[in-house]
């Protein structure tokens, strides 16, 4: 087995950049989900609500978050540390970020047609993880959903796609790590994995909604609802719902790059799936 692919997500919820390799710090891949968009009222906006976030894509380089639409049009953010404070919340978390300006939020408003804000989230803020599925008391993330990395199993999509009447692509799942050379399903029972010289926990399957029935170029729905409803038949976990990928909390800072091999170091019971 072994790491077939990685993401990079620096805006949460824009479009995932496929890239060679990935550096975790406290929080994950650096600069992964340090950026998020906020509505009026200050709470996360994400493709549930706004698929045209998936015609937007955001890498880090240089000092600067350069945005891009697929019109060439790019919008260039500092990633030097400043601005004004502002509590925002993700789920049920409220947090301090940093407010990244009028200039940024009119780029985005001009393309989302929205009021909307750019935030990111400073060192000095900690986001700490459920610690009903933390590994440990420290464990942070940045503006993800709510654990650093999300593993796939390119298998277990290949599975998924004979039941659909149009195969779908693994970046609707939206995932930092994808491995291949497990068998479909198998990493339902990993519970400690090493890639390359980074050890992981997987902490929690990923309950996944309508954002895997988004296409992350155009943010159209080709397949209606066909993702999510075959997902549901196979892959319903009580008390989550339809299941796919495995929430992972680093152990530790490192490299992983594609090709690095990856070990299972732990395995746990099957869950018990039933079909809705």
């Amino acid at each position: 087995m072994h790491v077939e692919a990685l993401f990079h997500y620096p805006v949460k919820s824009l479009r995932g950049v496929a890239v060679d390799a990935l550096t975790l710090g406290v929080r994950g891949p650096l600069h992964d989900r340090e950026w998020m968009l906020v509505d009026a009222h200050d709470r996360f906006l994400s493709q549930r609500s706004l698929p045209a976030m998936a015609t937007l894509a955001a890498r880090v380089h240089g000092g600067v978050l350069r945005v891009s639409d697929d019109a060439g049009a790019h919008l260039d953010v500092s990633t030097a540390p400043g601005g004004p404070t502002v509590d925002v919340t993700v789920w049920r978390d409220t947090v301090t970020a940093l407010d990244c300006g009028d200039a940024a939020a009119a780029w985005f408003e001009a393309r989302l047609l929205q009021p909307c804000r750019l935030v990111r989230l400073p060192a000095s803020t900690v986001r700490a993880l459920d610690p009903k599925y933390s590994p440990r008391p420290d464990a942070q993330t940045g503006f993800a959903d709510g654990y650093p990395v999300l593993l796939t199993n390119r298998a277990s999509l290949d599975a998924l796609n004979q039941q659909l009447p149009s195969p779908i692509g693994m970046e609707r799942f939206r995932p930092n790590v994808v491995v291949t050379g497990a068998l479909a399903w198998a990493e339902d029972e990993w519970r400690a994995v090493q890639a390359g010289d980074v050890t992981f926990d997987l902490v929690k399957p990923c309950a996944r909604c309508a954002v895997i029935t988004t296409d992350q170029r155009t943010g159209a729905k080709p397949d209606g609802a066909a993702p999510l409803t075959a997902l549901n038949a196979l892959r319903t976990l009580q008390p989550f719902g339809a299941i796919f990928g495995q929430n992972a909390v680093h152990r530790g800072s490192g490299t992983l790059k594609v090709g690095d091999g990856l070990t299972v170091l732990e395995k746990q019971p099957r869950p018990a799936f039933v079909p809705r």
